[in-house]
């Protein structure tokens, strides 16, 4: 004979409270994680582009990412809270810049649009992409929307009124940067797509 185990109400209770009060904290070390990762990013490359003063780094492709794999409200708090790192004087900004100073100059317009791609981009991956978020043109597709929808747009306003020039001038001034976008949202798709078939239910709180 073999004995046979069931589970009571008060044992599904507990399980069930004890995964909810895990789950802000895994939140908050999402969170805290992938913000230190943008501060990491933001170190590397800082090369000058053209006459403006906006380097190329890798701080929109681990802004990319953190949307892409955390969705709309992580992302958006974890990049939130690197800009935040920043504003109280970590110098966490590219170039080694912190302060809230960094916003009116050539890059302000990038700087503010983080949260707000990253928002979209986990948005689109976690309601629109649904079954589909494990392949990589997918998130591809996702991710370089909410770039060319928000970020350029922003820098673009951004640069055009820091350096009082036309629309058109400032897009010239932004067109560079679009190659190194296509570049670094191909390793964001890759590699969200691949930790999304390894943690498929990564976005079920999202």
């Amino acid at each position: 004979m073999t004995a046979e185990t069931s589970s009571t109400p008060t044992d599904v209770a507990t399980v069930s409270g004890a995964q909810r009060r895990s789950r802000p904290t895994t939140d908050l070390a999402l969170i805290a994680s992938f913000a230190a990762l943008i501060c990491i990013c933001s170190y590397i490359g800082a090369i000058p582009v053209g006459g403006t003063g906006v380097p190329i780094t890798l701080q929109t492709f681990a802004v990319m990412l953190t949307g892409c794999l955390l969705g709309p409200v992580r992302g958006f708090l974890a990049v939130a809270l690197y800009l935040l790192l920043g504003i109280i004087g970590l110098p966490v900004f590219a170039e080694h810049s912190s302060g809230i100073g960094v916003f009116f100059r050539e890059s302000g317009g990038y700087l503010l649009s983080f949260p707000f791609a990253a928002a979209l981009a986990g948005f689109l991956v976690a309601y629109v992409a649904r079954g589909a978020r494990t392949r990589a043109l997918v998130v591809f597709a996702c991710s370089i929307t909410a770039s060319f929808l928000v970020i350029h747009p922003m820098g673009i306003v951004g640069m055009k009124l820091y350096f009082d020039v036309s629309f058109t001038q400032a897009l010239q001034y932004d067109i560079p940067f679009w190659l190194g976008d296509l570049v670094k949202t191909t390793f964001v798709a890759l590699i969200a797509a691949e930790v999304h078939r390894a943690f498929p239910k990564l976005l079920q709180r999202s």
